[in-house]
């Protein structure tokens, strides 16, 4: 696995964030129109759909404020996706069913999921069908295709730029962990007793681990989440955490339990990382550069069709 970006908080591979969608009358809501997109609508269903895959840090739990704030936010989003997807159909931008698949063998692979059975059962632990695993994943591969074509030759990236951000990077290498994970997320709306059977599947985890039983293999087994994320630099783990793991030796676990389930971590070894010269880091920042120049480029790109396209928010 690559360089993780960002800070590995107790929300690695966390459980999906459940926001108050609907407030107290939710379950009694069938399906209805929350916003309106040129000659398309949006459903309240396609808001929770896209709510199931927005993956949160572990422990967050929204007051209704907050998660008012985040449906808005998931809403603009889901907005946005539209007018992304109606501009690529103008294009005649498609996926072909053999593209759909390889994306799916992908994320099967980046989540460690050895095969479709594994999978159905980590979709049924999120709400998400594979239907609307792979419809997100092609909005996102449409996405990011049509990004391409009206970012790509618009922005560019100065080696001055690439050099200071070099400059800006931390020298040492420090300590790397390689780290695997295995997650046991609590049911949308656990009761106790449900708690409790995850509770005991993580209790499963831990004593297999302990018995030498590989990651890979207890996943398929008790029909887990696991992953691995190879060697993940010190100081991109949450402080707390990193206190912990730093102590453990190979194999030995940690345990955390937290407001949506159940995670455990397993050290597999320890390295220093060795400081890459400005000539071995530079295709690297280059990229990152110009991925986010891209980004900012279409965001403004996708604003101005915004102000061009009958919309109407009814959340």
């Amino acid at each position: 696995m690559g360089r993780t970006s960002g800070k590995l908080s107790m929300a690695l591979f966390a459980c999906l964030i459940q926001l108050f969608l609907a407030g107290r009358g939710a379950s009694e809501v069938v399906d209805r129109i929350v916003a309106e997109v040129n000659d398309e609508v949006i459903t309240m269903s396609e808001l929770k759909t896209m709510a199931k895959g927005f993956e949160a840090k572990q422990g967050i739990n929204p007051s209704k404020t907050e998660g008012r704030e985040i449906q808005r936010h998931l809403l603009d989003a889901l907005i946005d996706r539209k007018l992304a997807r109606a501009e690529a159909k103008k294009r005649g931008m498609t996926l072909t069913d053999k593209e759909i698949a390889q994306a799916l063998d992908n994320f099967k692979k980046r989540n460690n999921l050895p095969d479709d059975e594994t999978l159905k059962q980590a979709l049924s632990q999120t709400g998400l069908t594979l239907n609307e695993l792979k419809q997100q994943l092609t909005d996102q591969i449409i996405q990011n295709r049509l990004m391409m074509v009206a970012a790509g030759s618009k922005v560019e990236v100065r080696e001055e730029d690439v050099r200071k951000a070099y400059e800006g990077m931390p020298k040492e290498g420090g300590v790397q962990l390689h780290l695997l994970a295995i997650k046991v997320p609590f049911p949308p709306d656990a009761t106790d007793v449900q708690k409790g059977a995850m509770r005991q599947k993580a209790e499963a985890v831990i004593q297999e681990a302990q018995q030498g039983t590989s990651f890979s293999e207890i996943a398929t087994k008790l029909s887990v989440s696991g992953a691995d994320l190879g060697y993940v630099p010190l100081s991109d783990i949450d402080p707390k955490m990193a206190e912990h793991l730093i102590r453990l030796k190979p194999k030995e676990l940690l345990p955390v339990e937290a407001p949506q389930g159940f995670q455990i971590f397993q050290v597999l070894d320890r390295r220093t990382g060795k400081a890459r010269s400005f000539e071995e880091a530079a295709p690297e920042i280059r990229n990152l550069l110009m991925e986010k120049e891209m980004e900012k480029y279409f965001e403004g790109w996708i604003k101005g069709m915004r102000s061009k396209a009958h919309i109407k928010i009814m959340l």
